[in-house]
Formats: structure tokens, sequence, C-alpha cells
């Protein structure tokens, strides 16, 4: 199939006519299942790319860093805002440059250029931001099953567990506890249709309103979505149980390449039978959680991950005076209307 005609139809027409893209776009290519070779015959076409910034963004009063069209599930990110989430090794990015060469849908020198630096990006920070993504597509399979088969004080052990996991980001972002302390607990409760209740004593002194009202609504959120319970549409959301499982394995496959191989490898035609045999539920049980076969193949590709983190050769950090040279020589060519 040729992918690139995609683009040539009525609905990809803001590809021309938008001011930040047109002749700025440098890389379109497909993302989601078609990439990885997991699409079915349900599979919606996701279109990503990459779009100089204008010269106007660089040495002006513009700002741009990305397009999004929701009615074709595109995005394309600014030149400069790639090249910062590809520093920090993002999955939804990087496997932007790891793509087979039919799933570009368009490229010109300065994006070819672009992917023969693909491994300026690669470093050790891909321990952490694919392992984050794995987790947490691992978390939504726990959650999402923590719903429809535990018991209610298993569930409520669950939402706690769930929220003490959210605390330890709550460092990193909010205000620390200097002065007091948020204490959560699981006890008996006094609410009749309950056997065992989320608690929390409070103790905080001179804290910011709005750091507290954020970790709130984060906590909240956790809460609320459990409380869907009755809400659930099983066949739909076993096809979305199924996809997570899915995504789990492959981020690590990916992971273990770009640690063990300074490789991005995108469509995961070696592994494709056991991606899709995923998808297609086949380690799934009736009652909607999952054999234990699958939680055997997670843990044997977490043991390559962490056997792959420890003995790759790729650098603690991306080497940032090669990136910033080759980011200056592209910018520069806008800057002097080269491009």
């Amino acid at each position: 199939m040729d992918y690139s005609s995609i683009i040539k139809s009525k609905e990809y027409n803001f590809l021309n006519i938008n001011e930040h893209l047109g002749k700025h776009v440098i890389l379109l290519g497909l993302a989601g299942s078609y990439s990885y070779g997991t699409n079915n015959e349900n599979s919606d076409i996701d279109v990503r790319g990459i779009a100089l910034n204008r010269k106007s963004d660089l040495i002006g009063m513009t700002e741009f860093e990305q397009y999004v069209d929701d009615h074709t599930d595109t995005v394309i990110y600014s030149f400069n805002k790639i090249i910062s989430l590809l520093l920090s090794c993002n999955p939804n990015t990087v496997e932007l440059l790891g793509l087979n060469s039919e799933h570009y849908l368009f490229l010109n020198e300065i994006g070819q250029e672009l992917l023969r630096n693909s491994s300026l990006f690669l470093s050790k920070r891909a321990i952490q931001s694919f392992g984050g993504y794995a987790d947490a597509q691992l978390r939504r399979l726990q959650n999402a099953l923590a719903r429809d088969s535990y018991s209610q004080s298993e569930k409520e052990q669950h939402i706690y567990n769930s929220i003490k996991n959210a605390m330890y980001d709550f460092k990193k972002r909010y205000k620390k506890f200097e002065h007091g302390a948020v204490v959560l607990y699981v006890d008996k409760s006094g609410n009749p249709d309950f056997d065992t209740e989320i608690f929390m004593d409070v103790n905080l002194t001179h804290y910011p309103l709005r750091d507290y009202k954020s970790m709130w609504n984060e906590m909240n959120n956790i809460v609320k979505d459990y409380d869907k319970i009755g809400k659930r549409n099983r066949k739909k959301d076993d096809n979305h149980l199924n996809k997570h499982a899915m995504h789990l394995v492959r981020l690590f496959m990916m992971a273990i390449d770009i640690l063990e191989k300074g490789e991005i490898n995108t469509y995961r035609k070696k592994e494709q039978e056991l991606l899709l045999s995923i998808r297609r539920g086949e380690y799934q049980k009736e009652d909607g959680t999952f054999r234990e076969e699958f939680y055997d193949i997670v843990a044997d590709y977490e043991k390559k991950l962490d056997y792959a983190a420890e003995h790759t050769v790729l650098p603690d950090e991306p080497d940032m005076k090669k990136v910033q040279e080759f980011v200056m020589a592209v910018n520069e060519k806008v800057v002097r209307d080269e491009i």
C-alpha cells in the first residue's frame, strides 16, 4: 500500500494551508498500530510529524509548539519542541525516528538529517522514560481489573496503593510538607456500604492553597475512576485492556533495543505475532483477568530490561554540545532564509 497517498486527501488539506505547516514540514509518518505492525481492521490512521519553527518564532514574537487536528488524529510538533521531547527519550516521539521506510509519508532533506542523527538523543534516560510508560500501562490494567474482580476491601486497598504511588510524584511537583503531614491509611468503615475505607490525617501549616488543590484533584480523580464500575462496557473495555497489555510488552521491546543496540525499532516484525495474540485477547481469561502466562511474559521482559539497563553502553545523558550544534545549524538556515 502506498501510505503516502493518505495525506493527499482533502481532509489533510490543513497540512498545506496552515501557516505553521506547509513548506515548514520536514517529516510526516504513521503512528500507532500501523507503525508497530499491530493494526487490525478497526485501527485508525494516526499521523505524527515535525515542522520547522518559522523565522518569526526564532527571532520574532510568534510562537509555535504543535498543531493538532483531532478529526484526522494528526499531531505536528515544532522542531524545537520535538528536540526537547527526544532528549528526554519520550516514547511517543522517539518512535517517530525508527519507522519503516514505507511508513514515512513525507521526508525532506532536513527530516532525513534528523533521522541520521537519531543516536544523538539516545541515553540512559530511556530507562526511566520507557519504564515509566510501561509502569503506567501496567497500572491501567491493574486498575481496570481491580474494579471488576476484587472485593470492596480489596478495591479500597488498591485505590489506596494507587494514591500512594501518585503521592511519590507529588514531591517533584509540589511544595514539600515541611510543616505538617498528609497521612493516608485504610481502616474499618462506619459507612454501611463499605467494609473498609481510606482515611486521611492532615496537618499542614503555611501551605500553598493551589498546590493542595492540585494534589486533592489528582487524588479525587483516582477515586472517581474506580467509581465508574457500573458503567463498564465489558466488550469495549476488554478491547482496551488487551491493547494496553500489548503496548506494555511493546514498550519493553523498544526500550531493550535502544539500550542493547542503540537502535530505534518501532515496527516489531519479529514479535508481531506475540503482540497481535495479546491484542486479540488470547491471554485474557473469561472473567476478564489475564492468564499467568501473560504476567510471566511481562516478568521476563522486566528482567531483560534490567539487564540491558545495567550493561548498556549508552551515555547517562545526551551529548548536549552536539545536539545544540545540530539544532543551531538547522535553525540558522531558517533565519538566513536558506530553507
